[in-house]
C-alpha cells in the first residue's frame, strides 16, 4: 500500500513540475574512488581511499570504506595497521579531470543548459524535454544515470526539483537511495524541509549555521517561516534568495556561460626533502605545464604568475608578478618563475614542496591588440602550444616535456 500511494505522489509531482522548470543536480558518487574503479574494475566492492598528495589523508572513500569507519579527512598514521583490508592509492588529479569531463559531455548530449558546479557536480535543466524524450522526468533521470554508467562507467546520484537548492537536497537524498534518484516535488517540499536541518542546506556554512540556531531557527522549515524583511535586515540578499529557493522558486536559473576560475593552482609535495635546485625546477616546470594546459582549455590567458615554495618545516615563501601582457604560453611563463625562484631560493634551506598559481584571466575573445605587439611571434606561440596540447590528446599527458638550462651550462 505505502508502494502504491508513493507512486500516485510522484506521478502528482510530475505532473506539478510539467508546469515549472526542473532542474536536476548531477553528483558523481566518491568520484576520485570511481574514477579509480573505472580504470581498474579489480578495486570495485573493495574498500578504497584516495588519498591527497604523497599520501597524507583521506580525500575520497568507496562505501566499504566508510562501513570500516573510515572518515573524510582522517589522516592516514590513523588507519595504518588498524584496517588492513582498506587499499590506499595516491591521488591523480589529471585521471578525474579526464573522466569528469566525460561525464560533462554525456549530460550536455541530454540537454542543452549544464552548469558545471565541480569537478563531479553539474546542474542541468530538463524543463520541457519530456516531450524529447516522452517520458516523465523520474525516468528521464534515470535513463540519464544508466546512460553515464554504461558510457562512462561512474555511478551517479541525481536530485530533481524546481530549484538548484532543493535539487541539491534532493540529490543528497538520492545517494540513500538504491535507485539513485529522488524528486521533490510540489507536495513534498514542506515535508522535506522539516526533516532538513539547517547544517543540511547548500549554502550556509558554520558561521551562519551558528547564527540561526541562535534565533531558534533549526531546520529549513522554520527558516522559510521566517519574513522577508527579517531575512533581509539580518542575512540580506543571500537570505531572501535562499528562502524562496527552498520554497521551489527559481531564482538562479541554470547557465551554461563559461566563467573564468580566480586562479589555477598547481601543487605538489616532493618526493624528498630537498635543497637541489634543479630538482625544484623540474618540480615547478611540471605544474606550469599542467597549468597552462587547463588556462588554455578555458580559451584564456593570465595576467598573474605566482610560485611558492613550502620547507621542511612548514614555512611557505612566495613571490609574484603582474604583466604587461596575458599570456598562456608556458616556455614563456616558466622563464618568469625561474626568475622568481632565484630571489626565493636558499641553498641551505631543504623544501617539501613547490607550486605555481596564474590569476587575473581574460578570455582570447576579449583580449585586445596593440600596436606594439609582434603578431608573427604571438602566432608562431599559439601554434606551438596547440601542437603541444593535440599531442597530449592524442598520445597521452606529459608525451612532450619542456625543458631548460641548467645553471652549470
Amino acid at each position: 500500500m505505502e508502494n502504491e500511494l508513493d507512486e500516485i505522489l510522484n506521478k502528482d509531482d510530475n505532473v506539478a513540475m510539467a508546469r515549472k522548470h526542473v532542474i536536476a543536480l548531477v553528483d558523481c558518487d566518491s568520484f576520485f574512488v570511481s574514477c579509480e574503479q573505472a580504470v581498474n574494475p579489480e578495486l570495485k566492492g573493495k574498500a578504497v581511499c584516495v588519498m591527497s598528495a604523497r599520501g597524507q589523508c583521506v580525500i575520497s572513500r568507496s562505501k566499504e570504506a566508510k562501513k570500516l569507519g573510515i572518515r573524510m579527512g582522517m589522516p592516514y598514521f590513523q588507519i595504518e595497521g588498524k584496517m588492513k583490508q582498506a587499499l590506499f592509492i595516491n591521488a591523480k588529479h589529471d585521471l578525474y579531470y579526464d573522466i569528469s569531463k566525460k561525464v560533462m559531455a554525456v549530460l550536455k548530449e541530454f540537454s542543452p543548459l549544464v552548469e558545471i558546479y565541480s569537478i563531479d557536480e553539474a546542474f542541468v535543466d530538463l524543463t520541457g524535454l519530456e516531450r524529447l524524450y516522452k517520458k516523465n522526468y523520474l525516468k528521464i533521470a534515470q535513463m540519464l544515470r544508466t546512460e553515464i554508467r554504461n558510457r562512462v562507467d561512474i555511478p551517479v546520484s541525481i536530485g530533481l526539483s524546481s530549484s538548484k537548492s532543493l535539487a541539491k537536497l534532493a540529490s543528497d537524498k538520492a545517494k540513500k537511495l538504491d535507485e539513485g534518484v529522488f524528486l521533490i516535488g510540489t507536495r513534498k517540499i514542506i515535508p522535506v524541509l522539516e526533516k532538513t536541518s539547517i547544517d543540511e542546506i547548500w549554502g550556509i556554512g558554520k558561521n551562519l549555521s551558528m547564527f540561526f540556531r541562535k534565533n531558534g531557527i533549526l531546520t529549513a522549515y522554520e527558516l522559510v517561516q521566517q519574513s522577508d524583511i527579517w531575512l533581509n535586515k539580518q542575512v540580506g540578499i543571500r537570505g531572501l534568495e535562499m528562502k524562496h529557493e527552498l520554497l521551489g522558486e527559481m531564482i538562479s536559473p541554470v547557465s551554461d556561460e563559461v566563467k573564468l576560475p580566480k586562479s589555477i593552482q598547481k601543487t605538489c609535495a616532493l618526493a624528498k626533502f630537498t635543497s637541489d635546485k634543479e630538482y625544484l625546477k623540474n618540480s615547478l616546470n611540471y605544474h606550469v605545464h599542467r597549468a597552462c594546459v587547463k588556462l588554455r582549455s578555458l580559451d584564456a590567458k593570465c595576467f598573474g604568475i605566482s610560485i611558492f615554495l613550502r620547507t621542511k618545516d612548514f614555512k611557505v615563501y612566495s613571490e609574484k608578478r603582474i604583466l604587461n601582457k596575458s599570456t598562456d604560453f608556458e616556455l614563456e611563463i616558466s622563464d618568469i618563475i625561474f626568475e622568481l625562484l632565484d630571489k626565493l631560493y636558499n641553498p641551505n634551506t631543504l623544501y617539501r614542496s613547490t607550486g605555481v598559481i596564474l590569476d587575473t584571466f581574460q578570455f582570447n575573445s576579449e583580449a585586445q591588440l596593440s600596436l606594439f605587439d609582434n603578431s608573427d611571434l604571438d602566432d608562431k606561440k599559439s601554434k606551438l602550444t596547440k601542437c603541444l596540447d593535440r599531442l597530449e590528446n592524442k598520445f597521452g599527458k606529459n608525451i612532450i616535456q619542456t625543458g631548460f638550462i641548467t645553471d652549470d651550462v
